[in-house]
């Protein structure tokens, strides 16, 4: 029988197969089971999806079209999924308690971001806006032995993991495509040169990188400008890893790397970069992050800082990004940081908003990583796999369907620092 596009038959597609859910597993797990159908059913119109629950009947929803197929194995995982969907669907992937079997992961969350989508006013999205607004403010404590924890978590795993999805300048930031045929090796080379250009460097200026990682952007600024690079990180392996190759490079005396909290960095610098950082930084400390850039940057200097950033209004991370992935991390919107910048004595010289780049940049990424699964595996487990296959796919649709993007915001101390017009940048990036 079906209803309101939901068809429900049971394994062998029997025309009087009992109503799923009826089945055993308690009065709280029908009701769970009938919480995802009510919220399946409003969600996807577009495209079909099957959803096999624990007693094996499936229930259908959509309209035609490509079809994913998920399936639950247990009732207490329906009825987590009921209550707090955000948290329990990416838990019950990484657990194995949900499974893809028609499509894979990232076709399942494509299915459901791209129809309830971002302009559309969708009530799914509005409920999620709200509750996690609701939560928002209890999340923005980051002070700094916290901060380097939370770098830690995530940035000191293994080398070899990193070194099989990312290329090879380790760029862990989101790339700048021409088109998305562009190799990701293409793309991250042109945000470099993105970077450097907006940077309008000289030979000899001092150079403060906050937020340097694996060295990457630091050691191409050097190489390209002859300016002398300092980097400060939390993370100590990206550190010993940043500093040997320095020194294979021949440049660890015109770049330093530093294990060090940007709040406790001292003296000035004509160019002060942060790429990938500010999402850690927590809103709470915003005041204190721009005042530190104010205070290092010389009065003729210039300030890029690269960051995702919210085209919507604000509200609390995603949960489950925010415990397995980036504990203490924070997607800040345009309205939270003007005011802040503003107060800092810093002047915005320029805001680019790049829509799409780090969508394909994940897509790559999630493509390696899916291509040297087995290597992953070898280095953690399975588990870990399936957690990281969830990050990169859920982080890709919602820069796709659900408000993400990047900003470039150029800052100076003071008016008539920089060109008045962008062409100087456009040419250098095409080289």
């Amino acid at each position: 029988m079906t209803d309101n596009n939901i068809g429900f038959t049971g394994v062998g597609d029997e025309p009087d197969a009992p109503d799923p859910l009826a089945s055993p597993g308690g009065p709280l797990s029908k009701a769970s089971a009938l919480v995802l159908r009510a919220a399946f059913t409003r969600i996807i119109r577009t495209g079909t999806l099957e959803l096999c629950l624990p007693d094996r009947h499936v229930l259908r929803f959509g309209t035609g079209g490509p079809i994913v197929a998920i399936a639950i194995h247990d009732w207490p995982t329906v009825r987590r999924i009921a209550i707090n969907p955000d948290l329990a669907l990416g838990e019950a992937y990484m657990d194995g308690r949900l499974s893809v079997t028609r499509g894979d992961i990232y076709a399942f969350l494509d299915l459901c971001l791209s129809n309830i989508g971002l302009g559309s006013g969708h009530w799914a999205h509005q409920l999620q806006q709200r509750l996690r607004r609701m939560g928002r403010r209890f999340m923005m404590h980051n002070p700094v032995g916290r901060a380097q924890r939370n770098v830690a978590h995530h940035y000191d795993l293994s080398d070899d993991l990193y070194d099989l999805f990312l290329d090879p300048e380790r760029q862990y930031s989101c790339a700048y495509f021409e088109t998305p045929e562009d190799s990701l090796e293409t793309a991250q080379i042109r945000k470099l040169d993105h970077i450097a250009a907006k940077l309008h460097l000289a030979p000899g200026q001092k150079v403060l990188d906050i937020g340097s990682g694996w060295g990457g952007l630091a050691l191409s600024l050097a190489r390209r400008a002859d300016v002398d690079v300092t980097g400060v990180t939390l993370s100590v392996k990206q550190q010993h890893y940043a500093e040997a190759r320095a020194m294979r490079e021949g440049l660890s005396e015109k770049v330093h790397f530093a294990l060090r909290d940007y709040r406790h960095q001292r003296g000035q610098f004509d160019r002060i970069v942060s790429v990938g950082m500010f999402e850690h930084v927590g809103a709470a400390y915003y005041p204190e992050y721009f005042s530190r850039i104010a205070d290092l940057l010389a009065e003729d200097g210039v300030a890029l800082v690269h960051t995702i950033g919210s085209v919507i209004e604000p509200a609390a991370p995603h949960p489950w990004i925010r415990k397995y992935i980036f504990p203490g991390g924070y997607i800040p919107s345009l309205s939270e940081i003007m005011p802040v910048i503003e107060k800092s004595g810093l002047i915005v010289a320029d805001i680019e908003v790049l829509h799409l780049h780090y969508a394909e940049t994940l897509k790559a990424w999630r493509q390696r990583f899916l291509a040297n699964r087995d290597q992953v595996k070898a280095l953690y487990d399975a588990r870990f796999c399936r957690m990281w296959e969830f990050y990169l796919a859920v982080c890709e649709a919602s820069f796709r369907y659900g408000g993400l993007a990047v900003f470039q915001i150029q800052l100076t101390r003071k008016i008539g620092v920089l060109p008045m017009i962008r062409n100087d940048i456009s040419d250098a990036v095409r080289g």
